[in-house]
């Protein structure tokens, strides 16, 4: 697989939870039906566009890498990169 970036809205199970990072992805689907189980999270990170923040979030399913940024205006998440985690 190749990299791809992407802007497709996607359905997302997410834990809200005290602490430090208070969000937290657990898995989510995409328009086609398939169904991604997030087995880590790497970097998170906010990004000022605009007047609304999106909160990035680059996970792992152990095949490949994911960026999911949720829009805190519209309250919706996207999937906005898919990378091979094994691309050399």
């Amino acid at each position: 697989m190749n990299d791809e970036i992407l802007h497709e809205r996607v359905m997302v199970v997410t834990v809200f939870a005290p602490g430090l990072n208070p969000c937290r992805p657990i898995k989510f689907k995409r328009h086609n039906g398939r169904e991604i189980m997030i087995t880590e999270i790497g970097l998170v990170h906010p990004k000022n566009d605009g007047i609304k923040t999106r909160h990035v979030f680059d996970v792992t399913d152990g095949a490949a890498d994911y960026r999911l940024e949720f829009d805190s205006l519209t309250l919706t998440w996207y999937l906005t990169f898919i990378g091979d985690r094994y691309n050399l």
